[in-house]
């Protein structure tokens, strides 16, 4: 199994990373050990003047094209539920979660990326408007046709998800085993909104560790985990709800360990996370060759116990 436990996120290729770009990184990224590749049918639709998606899925499968032996050298992970489909404002024109919106959506990232199978499928966000039973039926028959190897939500409730587990286990369908959500080292204060968070559910919480640590199926994938960029960059600021005196005493903590080690701030995040309990799996989103070798240094660093102990207890 590779020692690069993250995944390397595609979310800017094709859109703001070019396609040569983005095929050197691929390429570094699997010849340097990394397997996971994650995107979205719905990426990058905000950075595409069409105000549609398929961009990064595209990108990906161009480069499976012009590589031969890659597709069983990356596990590919893409989601369903966000694309703009229609006329108005997103989120309201989404696509959403009925059974045509699941079909549509896996044929297309299928076709765009140029494979006859998806690794991990994600219901990228939940839809109310459709009964759970629904999705459920129209997911767990992606996989019981061999499209779809397994099943993930993402910025779902946690009720919802283990409701819809509970359909599928009652039902002898396939259910969702990982769960995809934003987390980091540094934490907002509780119920304040972060800008461009669109999603209410999107946080990790201690009830989600606990649901995952408790639940030996599941595993957790975590999103925004380098924080766009604000533990490297100065020029990178947090919003104004992460300003609290937690803050400042996990940044001291971060910067002592970091020290200590001789690595960086992003190489310990991405160590604490992946070496967690739970651990995780860090998506990691790179532009430049330095931020990969970076990102792979820390996959590969083992926090010592005492540091461990210093960043967990640290609040």
């Amino acid at each position: 199994m590779s020692d690069v436990h993250f995944a390397l996120g595609t979310m800017g290729f094709g859109t703001t990373v070019g396609f040569d770009a983005s095929s050197r990184l691929l390429d570094r990224f699997v010849d340097a050990g990394g397997t996971m590749l994650d995107t979205a049918d719905c990426y990058a639709f905000w950075s595409d003047p069409s105000g549609r998606g398929g961009q990064s899925e595209e990108l990906v499968g161009r480069w499976l094209a012009r590589r031969p032996g890659r597709r069983e050298q990356v596990y590919i992970s893409t989601k369903v539920g966000a694309e703009p489909v229609g006329p108005g404002d997103w989120p309201a024109n989404r696509e959403g979660l009925s059974a045509p919106a699941i079909r549509a959506g896996v044929e297309g990232s299928l076709r765009r990326l140029g494979t006859d199978r998806i690794d991990l499928y994600w219901a990228h966000m939940e839809d109310r408007g459709v009964s759970l039973d629904e999705s459920v039926e129209a997911f767990g028959a992606l996989v019981a046709e061999g499209a779809v190897g397994r099943l993930g939500c993402s910025n779902h409730p946690v009720w919802r998800v283990e409701r819809a587990r509970q359909i599928a286990r009652e039902t002898g369908r396939a259910g969702y085993t990982a769960l995809q959500l934003r987390h980091s080292y540094l934490q907002p204060r509780p119920g304040v909104p972060v800008p461009g968070v669109d999603h209410r559910f999107a946080w990790v919480t201690d009830e989600v560790v606990d649901y995952v640590d408790s639940e030996p199926e599941l595993s957790l994938w975590v999103y925004t985990a380098l924080l766009n960029g604000f533990y490297a960059r100065s020029d990178r600021p947090l919003p104004e709800a992460y300003e609290h005196p937690g803050t400042s005493r996990r940044l001291a903590a971060l910067d002592k360990v970091a020290g200590e080690l001789g690595v960086s701030r992003n190489q310990v995040v991405l160590a604490w996370l992946i070496g967690g309990k739970p651990g995780a799996t860090p998506i990691v989103g790179v532009s430049t060759p330095g931020q990969l070798d970076e990102a792979l240094a820390g996959a590969r660093l083992r926090l010592p116990d005492e540091h461990r102990r210093l960043l967990d207890e640290t609040v």
